[in-house]
């Protein structure tokens, strides 16, 4: 974006369709809460002002998404919406065989299952992975697999400032392909690293941890749901990328791959879906026998509406835009400077699709032994109606060390503008300039008897 020297910047799209947003008082907000027994998930989502509880399937569809699921073809077989989508995908990553999916998870099922199989058929077997997501590790561990985390120097340390905190660690990597080599099926790199902070993989990571696949005979996955805030990053940070295109990168870390799981519901900017992508085609033929049992027709839609291929097609273009991923890059960065000015300690560098609070430091009075995220996440919701949640706190495997007390404030893409940001900027460092007056919340009133006001009554 060109812009005169000191402008700032601004969301390269203006707002068609307007959603009110409810604004609630501190009293009601607090009622709410008692009534959810302090789950921020049972807090209906309208009696919640600035949600930032994930940035998956929370996004807004532009007018060519819109346009485009008016034109779904909803044949059963042959659909034309079916192809628009595995044309699109075959020319932004080189991969042909495409199935779609409901979510991701779905897609990680499918692939353990076509590689690894049922349950007990893992056993002994491992799942090496720079940080697996949890559903990830779920998945692979239900097959009776491990799965091990190998996260690079520093990836770990939310203090340090390294460039591409997701990389794998290559020479843990190596042991374990010359130790174990036969128990691991698949290697798995995860793109941005959700587990450590929406922490970037380098494209020369992913060049050696494919020559390690190659030398080990192993096949290459990624999860790719972030592939375009992953590219962005690497034209921004990595020597030698500055003046190539955003297709140009996302081409190039798919053509490392021997396919990827991805859920369309975050950078394909779609509010559902999600998409298995192989190059095999023996593979390809297996999990599609494997959708056809639990999901759908596996040629023509998986377990979609074609409308939704429609809008994950033009989604999945529309998210190279590198004036759309600058303009968010700003945003979130814009948040992340507000907060640390006011003395909130985050995980460094700001990640690609939220920041991440330091909840023991945000609160040094509670103890440890206390979850300093969850007092966080209810006060910030009582305090100004935000939502977040600790999934950074849970997303790591506790059997590869402690995990550190994070709030998440995941950004939903293209639905609140740059006020909505600021807004949450001044509420949580008022709320930290009060810190010490938050205390652990404690479940005192039962769900069956609490009577709310006729506004909060929750939704069925």
């Amino acid at each position: 974006m060109n812009l005169p020297p000191r402008a700032p910047t601004f969301d390269p799209f203006r707002v068609k369709t307007v959603e009110p947003i409810a604004l609630t008082t501190a009293a009601q907000r607090r009622m709410a809460l008692e009534y959810a027994q302090f789950n921020l998930f049972h807090i209906p989502a309208d009696q919640v002002m600035i949600d930032l509880i994930t940035d998956s399937g929370t996004g807004a569809m532009s007018s060519r998404q819109w346009a485009g699921m008016m034109r779904g073809d909803e044949s059963y077989a042959g659909s034309a919406s079916f192809h628009h989508l595995t044309n699109t995908i075959a020319e932004i990553t080189g991969l042909n065989h495409v199935l779609p999916t409901h979510q991701g998870r779905v897609s990680e099922r499918l692939l353990v299952e076509a590689i690894i199989g049922t349950p007990h058929a893992g056993n002994g077997k491992i799942v090496p992975n720079n940080a697996h997501f949890d559903t990830t590790r779920f998945m692979i561990e239900a097959s009776g697999a491990e799965a091990f985390n190998f996260l690079g120097e520093g990836g770990d340390d939310p203090e340090s400032d390294a460039p591409f905190k997701g990389d794998m660690h290559l020479a843990d990597l190596e042991d374990l392909l010359q130790r174990r080599g036969k128990d691991v099926p698949f290697v798995m790199l995860t793109i941005t690293c959700n587990s450590n902070g929406g922490q970037p993989v380098s494209l020369a990571n992913m060049k050696q941890v494919r020559t390690l696949c190659d030398k080990y005979k192993k096949k290459l996955f990624l999860d790719a749901c972030r592939f375009a805030e992953n590219a962005w990053f690497i034209k921004q940070r990595e020597q030698g990328q500055a003046n190539r295109s955003i297709a140009e990168i996302v081409r190039d870390m798919f053509d490392l791959c021997d396919g990827t799981v991805m859920s369309a519901r975050k950078d394909a900017l779609a509010n559902c879906g999600g998409m298995l992508i192989v190059r095999d085609e023996a593979l390809f033929k297996k999990v599609c026998s494997l959708c056809v049992l639990t999901q759908g027709f596996q040629m023509t839609y998986g377990s979609l509406a074609a409308r939704d291929l429609e809008a994950i097609a033009v989604g999945m273009t529309e998210a190279l835009d590198e004036n759309y991923l600058a303009a968010r890059r700003d945003s979130i960065d814009r948040l992340a400077g507000a907060l640390v000015g006011g003395g909130v300690k985050l995980v460094q560098p700001i990640g690609g699709h939220a920041v991440w609070i330091d909840a023991h430091a945000f609160c040094p009075n509670l103890p440890k032994e206390v979850s300093a995220c969850h007092a966080v996440a209810c006060a910030l919701y009582e305090h100004g109606g935000i939502r977040g949640t600790c999934i950074g706190s849970v997303l790591k495997d506790p059997r590869h060390g402690e995990s550190l007390d994070l709030l998440r404030l995941a950004v939903p893409r293209r639905a609140y503008t740059q006020s909505h940001l600021d807004y949450v900027a001044a509420v949580v460092c008022d709320l930290k300039r009060h810190a010490s007056m938050i205390k652990p919340p404690k479940v005192t009133v039962s769900r069956t008897r609490l009577t709310l006001e006729p506004d909060l009554q929750p939704v069925a």
